[in-house]
C-alpha cells in the first residue's frame, strides 16, 4: 500500500462505516488512490468530477455509479450526497482533490460523511 491507501484506511475504512473509498485529482481526472479491491473506471472518475459543474443538474438527475442509480440528497460546490435504498456514496471536493466514500446497508451513513468530510478539511488545511 502507497502513502494515500495507508491514510484512506486509516481515515475511511477503519471507521467500519466507510465500505470503499478513493482519491481523485481532479485537474487530470486521475485515480491517485483507492481502497483495496475498489475499481474505478475512468467514465466513473469523470462523471464524479463533472458532478460539480452543474450541482443542480446533478441534484436532479442524480448519479449511476456500479450498476445503480442514487438520488442526490445533496450537491453543492462542496459536496455531492447520494443515495440508492440504504447505500449511499459521499464526495466532497477539496481545492485539487475529490475524496469519494461509500457505505451499505450494514453501516450508518453519518459516520461515513463525518468521516470523508473530516479527511477533506485535512486535506484542505495542506492547501491540496
Amino acid at each position: 500500500m502507497n502513502q494515500l491507501q495507508n491514510l484512506l484506511h486509516d481515515a475511511l475504512i477503519s471507521t467500519e462505516h466507510v465500505e470503499h473509498c478513493c482519491i481523485i485529482r481532479r485537474k487530470d481526472v486521475s485515480l491517485r488512490a483507492s481502497s483495496v479491491g475498489f475499481t474505478m473506471y475512468q467514465d466513473q472518475i469523470q462523471m464524479f468530477v463533472d458532478s460539480f459543474k452543474n450541482p443542480p443538474q446533478t441534484r436532479e438527475d442524480g448519479l449511476y455509479f456500479e450498476d445503480r442509480h442514487y438520488k442526490c440528497v445533496r450537491a453543492d460546490k462542496n459536496a455531492v450526497y447520494a443515495k440508492c435504498g440504504k447505500r449511499g456514496l459521499v464526495i466532497v471536493r477539496t481545492g485539487s482533490l475529490l475524496i469519494v466514500g461509500t457505505y451499505n446497508d450494514n453501516m450508518y451513513p453519518s459516520v461515513c460523511v463525518e468521516a470523508v468530510e473530516k479527511l477533506a478539511d485535512y486535506f484542505k488545511e495542506k492547501g491540496k
